[in-house]
């Protein structure tokens, strides 16, 4: 690992990083009292992502038990069986490649062109707000609240990574205090959803779940969800995949032959790990490599650690990357419905950059107090 994306885990997570890496060395799967069952292997952590009968995202230690008391029951990060499958379905039609490109282009094209003008005059951009902005612009075009000024966007951003920020490594649920603060940053969320739903504008993702069938309730809750997980994915991916690019020496080389690029994303992602820990709750007596699990156990899937375990950055492809498939989003039923929109924000922005090369790295600063590792600061510039 480079030595910036280490003090970014680090700096974010100063003591749970270090166990969750130590954990890593312990075995494929290992029993940690207060946390649960960590899943430390690839091969492992897919088996359990693909075991929706054994292991859940609505039962105890899961997901559901942190979210289903903010969101609401109907949200798919919280949902399990044919009713998981039935929304997804309906909403796999809004998140389509080509609909997801087009939806970056229509709200992004003002704000790309503000940053391509900025690098061109040799203007130092600060990455991290820039992705904040725009993070946010697109997550407010998809809940019905478009032409928010800069501000608003960036006040959207971070009031949902405080959210966000609620949960540590053994959180298993949040306290009354934490959840009444989620509701009343979510609840102007939902409301703006529900009146974008009801107009039944089919141009609008809101309108077009009305049209697929779901209900109010259904809308209100992918909205909140989608705020939650649709902005710092993004926001948090785009400045590490630029530093990594230019500590590893190859910023010039994807900005010379952009074929490149998708697997430099790809690799970044690997190394990043969006979703650094995925939780799920066992159903049914099962075995996990060495560990036997029990109902109601918490296992802990270490994505990171699996990501990890190939070795560093790799823009050519680590050996055996090829096994893990995009393991940070998740597996089967409930891999990340999103993956779409979030390729197309990424992609957008880092040829944006990518198209002024050659671009430096001016200053950068870890951030404090995040669940995802991040930047606060990553300034870059037109090299001269």
């Amino acid at each position: 690992m480079s030595d910036w994306e280490r003090r970014l885990y680090l700096t974010a997570h100063p003591f749970a990083y270090p166990l969750l890496r130590g954990l890593a060395r312990i075995g494929p799967a290992v029993r940690v009292p207060g946390l649960g069952i960590v899943v430390n292997d690839a091969a492992l952590a897919r088996a359990v992502l693909l075991d929706g009968e054994g292991f859940r995202k609505d039962g105890p230690g899961s997901p559901g038990d942190l979210w289903t008391p903010i969101l609401g029951p109907s949200v798919l990060l919280n949902m399990e069986g044919e009713p998981h499958r039935a929304l997804r379905r309906r909403l796999t039609e809004l998140f389509t490649p080509a609909s997801t490109a087009a939806l970056c282009a229509r709200v992004l094209d003002a704000p790309l062109k503000t940053l391509a003008g900025r690098l061109e005059r040799g203007e130092a951009v600060d990455l991290v707000q820039t992705m904040r902005v725009m993070a946010g612009a697109v997550i407010c075009e998809i809940i019905g609240l478009p032409d928010i000024d800069e501000a608003a966007c960036r006040e959207m951003f971070e009031s949902g990574e405080r959210i966000v920020a609620m949960v540590k490594l053994r959180t298993r649920t949040l306290d009354p205090a934490q959840v009444a603060r989620a509701r009343e940053v979510l609840e102007p969320i939902g409301d703006v959803a529900a009146r974008t739903f009801h107009r039944g504008d089919e141009t609008t993702v809101m309108g077009r779940m009305r049209a697929l069938g779901l209900s109010e309730g259904e809308a209100r809750g992918a909205a909140g969800a989608f705020f939650l997980t649709g902005t710092e994915t993004v926001a948090t991916l785009v400045p590490r995949l630029i530093a990594l690019l230019h500590d590893t020496g190859e910023l010039a080389r994807v900005a010379a032959d952009t074929s490149l690029l998708d697997a430099a994303i790809d690799e970044a992602m690997r190394v990043t790990t969006p979703t650094p820990v995925m939780l799920r709750s066992v159903h049914a007596e099962k075995e996990i490599g060495p560990v036997k699990a029990r109902p109601g156990d918490r296992v802990l899937i270490a994505t990171h650690n699996c990501c990890r375990a190939l070795g560093p950055f790799a823009l050519d492809g680590a050996p055996g990357k090829a096994e893990l498939r995009r393991l940070w989003f998740g597996a089967g039923p409930h891999f990340c419905i999103g993956y779409p929109l979030a390729l197309a924000e990424i992609r957008a922005v880092a040829e944006t950059v990518l198209r002024h090369a050659p671009v430096k790295v001016v200053s950068r600063r870890a951030a404090r107090g995040v669940l995802i590792p991040t930047y606060a600061e990553l300034t870059i510039q037109k090299a001269a």
